[in-house]
């Protein structure tokens, strides 16, 4: 089993039509057709939407894409049209919410590795490839590769898991002009991103991001370079060969599998409510990530 452990009712604001509550964003559209995407608190681990939120959380992954799209706007256009309140939407909703342009979206998550970590090593331990890709020797958990690779995903619903695809098959499914633009954008804003990221002591191990069709021009959508899309670790305690630190849910992770939680991720059962400690550590590291790479006291965001 897996999904939510409790699924949220959504919130009714007049002019807005509810379309999708998801693992972290709620989404609906208003009366001018726009999409209004809104960022919760919730926290996902294993599949399964905990019980427990994380304070802030969807504030921080809203305001760190919108540094991202800002420095990234030169390299592709953003679905962003405004940060504005909707009208009669709860107080809640400030600084979580964007009003955004409905694209035709990509079936594909657009995965960017720059270093070899997660799903990538497993692939890599049986076949020395990720996702098809040749890979050379000797490479261990956190080693960098030697030049980012475009390593695509299927989209999954809630509750199941994204796999890894070929670019043959991202080729198969869209058509090989935007497979081949896919991958296009998805290096070049890897490699602005990794540079940025580099320069605040940060190493930017891999991303995943997507994309939709306004018309003809491809566009970036949904979250950018957040703790939740990417994989963010400090480049002063790097050390190939095990696990790295990092600015994400790892902490929530590592607590759902230790004796403590008391429960067993192969089981059908959903996993308990997160500790204080957890919530508080987990929210530390979020806004860490956002006061490094931005720059900004988080205290004078909000």
């Amino acid at each position: 089993m897996s999904g939510f452990v409790e699924k949220p009712e959504p919130v009714q604001v007049p002019g807005l039509t509810h379309l999708h509550t998801g693992k972290v964003r709620d989404l609906y559209r208003n009366e001018a057709g726009d999409l209004v995407m809104v960022a919760s608190d919730r926290m996902s681990a294993y599949d399964w939407v905990l019980p427990t939120e994380i304070p802030d959380k969807g504030r921080v992954l809203t305001q760190l894409s919108l540094w991202w799209f800002d420095k990234l706007v030169d390299l592709v256009p953003n679905h962003v049209i405004s940060t504005e309140l909707p009208t009669g939407a709860p107080a809640d909703w400030a600084g979580r919410t964007l009003i955004c342009k409905s694209l035709d979206m990509v079936p594909v998550e657009a995965v960017a590795r720059g270093y070899l970590t997660g799903s990538g090593l497993l692939e890599y331990n049986e076949s020395r490839t990720v996702c098809g890709l040749a890979l050379p020797e000797g490479l261990t958990d956190g080693s960098e590769l030697p030049a980012p690779i475009f390593t695509p995903a299927t989209k999954a619903a809630v509750g199941d898991h994204d796999e890894n695809v070929s670019y043959e098959e991202v080729a198969r499914q869209v058509g090989a002009e935007t497979a081949a633009l896919l991958r296009q954008t998805t290096l070049a804003v890897y490699s602005r991103a990794r540079d940025i990221a580099r320069d605040r002591g940060i190493i930017l191990a891999d991303t995943k991001f997507e994309f939709g069709f306004a018309g003809e021009t491809l566009v970036l959508a949904d979250e950018v370079l957040t703790p939740d899309s990417s994989r963010f670790w400090p480049a002063a305690e790097w050390e190939p060969g095990h696990a790295q630190p990092s600015y994400d849910k790892q902490i929530v992770r590592n607590w759902l599998t230790s004796p403590a939680s008391g429960w067993d991720r192969k089981s059908e059962q959903p996993p308990p409510a997160l500790p204080q400690e957890v919530v508080e550590k987990t929210r530390a590291k979020y806004i860490e990530a956002y006061e490094l790479l931005t720059g900004n006291a988080w205290s004078d965001s909000f």
